[in-house]
């Protein structure tokens, strides 16, 4: 065919996946700073925008000033705890942070420390170390119940 020309119309190649974190806020309290940049990394390579404070006071500013989707927090910190964190967020009006999903990220572990967690008002109990697998599923699953939660 001279002078014609002869072009492909392609549906293309699938896309790659999108991270299972993305367009998730995460507010991350954590006092050990490499515990801290682990978490950090870990939660951003899999979509989340982190936000990480050293202290559960930071975390309290934080939450009322930016709404994340999910809180994660240590319960051994300097000065006040994550108990006190959480105490304080579920304290808050719903349309002021109080339901907010959240999991205790800790070194306490057992079946005291999980319920003890639990009845303080998180969700989920998450010892350390955890896999990076265990931790952005369960980042996710806090993530879809608070989208559930504002979609009723």
């Amino acid at each position: 065919m001279a002078g014609g020309s002869l072009s492909f119309m392609s549906p293309g190649l699938p896309s790659e996946p999108a991270p299972p974190l993305e367009g998730v806020r995460v507010l991350l309290a954590e006092d050990t700073p490499y515990v801290r940049q682990a978490l950090t990394d870990i939660l951003e390579s899999a979509g989340a925008a982190v936000t990480a404070v050293g202290s559960a006071e930071a975390a309290l500013a934080a939450l009322q000033a930016e709404r994340p989707d999910v809180l994660l927090s240590d319960l051994s910190m300097p000065g006040n705890g994550g108990y006190w964190l959480i105490g304080q967020v579920r304290a808050l009006p719903r349309e002021r942070g109080g339901a907010t999903p959240a999991a205790a990220v800790t070194a306490h572990t057992g079946p005291e420390y999980r319920a003890s967690v639990l009845k303080a008002g998180f969700q989920y109990h998450v010892e350390k170390p955890c896999g990076i697998r265990e931790l952005v599923r369960i980042v996710a699953a806090l993530a879809l119940n608070e989208e559930a939660r504002w979609a009723t």
